[in-house]
């Protein structure tokens, strides 16, 4: 617990609902009154507290996809004396109190170019006369890696037609493939991950649905391209096929035509599968994607990089009818039953 003199604001300060909600969650509860508004009923802010919320509302609030990666529009720092950005009138006030409060400035963020997708490695796989090249770079740059039958993951499904047969928990038959992110129309992909939220997630229910899990494990060693790790490079963001793999997998569907071709060709190359980052990344482990210290993207830096990839929630794909082949067993099957959902949140400007 804070000591009260650290308090310097409370959520009681500010005049935008979202902001003050964000507030509430970040700050303490304390019955002392605030140092600013005198109010002894807001959640108290020490300076720290206070700094990030002005990261989680306004930068990361204002984060913008772009086709590829994304960047926020407002950055603040210690050097710049605030007043720069016109926000609406009702968030002008608050955003004044914390550039006074903890002696920073807000100002309108020009991204450098890498963070919207300005990479050579991921403009090369856009492009069908180059595409071949990287892929050929991603097959034999990225680690294999060994998942043997120890080892447990789940698959989820919707309403099978018999919940209990083993079948159903194979990749989809030809006719009912090409709508995710590897398989195609001639090319099943069984679609698991050891995460069983994410494949709950991944699986896009609602509330009338029927679940079922299936319990899975390989029977032996299958060979799986990880595109979950990060490769050595000694090269800038501009030319980092790591980053250019995280963006894909970032990217909507605009990006499968790539991903397939990278399926195909690993399958090709003896792979059994791939690794690779859920899509859902973010929402399960609650950060703000491409993050940078100083510009620089922390994939960049030999000391974040093991954090970065415990950050990217694993997904496996496995080419073919791998049950059917007897490569990965069905250990059990259950009924999953949906008791409560919640939602981890925060908010952002709007206008800028």
């Amino acid at each position: 617990m804070s000591q009260q003199n650290n308090f310097i604001a409370c959520s009681c300060c500010f005049t935008d609902q979202g902001l003050r909600l964000d507030a509430q969650m970040l700050g303490e509860s304390s019955a002392s009154a605030c140092p600013n508004c005198h109010k002894k009923q807001g959640a108290k802010l020490t300076k720290e507290a206070l700094l990030r919320l002005a990261h989680q509302y306004f930068v990361w609030g204002s984060f913008h996809r772009t086709e590829y990666g994304g960047a926020p529009t407002i950055e603040f720092n210690n050097r710049r004396s605030g007043g720069e950005v016109a926000f609406p009138p009702s968030l002008s006030n608050d955003a004044s109190l914390i550039e006074k409060v903890c002696g920073i400035g807000f100002f309108h963020y020009g991204p450098r170019l890498w963070m919207i997708g300005e990479v050579e490695p991921l403009k090369q796989l856009q492009d069908q006369s180059t595409r071949d090249t990287i892929i050929h770079r991603i097959i034999n740059e990225y680690p294999e890696k060994s998942l043997d039958p120890g080892n447990l993951f789940y698959r989820v499904r919707k309403a099978p037609a018999v919940p209990d047969s083993h079948g159903e928990y194979d990749s989809p038959p030809i006719g009912v493939t090409g709508n995710g992110r590897f398989d195609a129309e001639d090319f099943r992909v069984l679609y698991a991950s050891p995460d069983l939220e994410v494949c709950v997630h991944e699986c896009r229910f609602s509330a009338e649905d029927e679940l079922y899990v299936a319990t899975l494990n390989t029977t032996k060693p299958l060979r799986l391209l990880n595109l979950t790790s990060i490769p050595k490079e000694d090269v800038t963001e501009f030319e980092s096929l790591d980053i250019s793999i995280n963006m894909l997998f970032l990217a909507r569907q605009h990006s499968y035509e790539i991903a397939r071709q990278i399926a195909t060709r690993a399958r090709d190359e003896g792979f059994d599968g791939l690794i690779y980052p859920s899509y859902f990344s973010q929402l399960r482990t609650g950060v703000i994607p491409l993050r940078t210290t100083y510009g620089l993207s922390n994939r960049r830096i030999p000391e974040y990089q093991e954090i970065e990839e415990a950050l990217s929630v694993p997904n496996y794909a496995f080419f073919g009818q791998p049950i059917d082949e007897g490569k990965i067993n069905v250990r059990c099957i259950n009924k999953m039953v949906i008791s409560r959902v919640e939602y981890g949140f925060h908010f952002g400007p709007v206008g800028i």
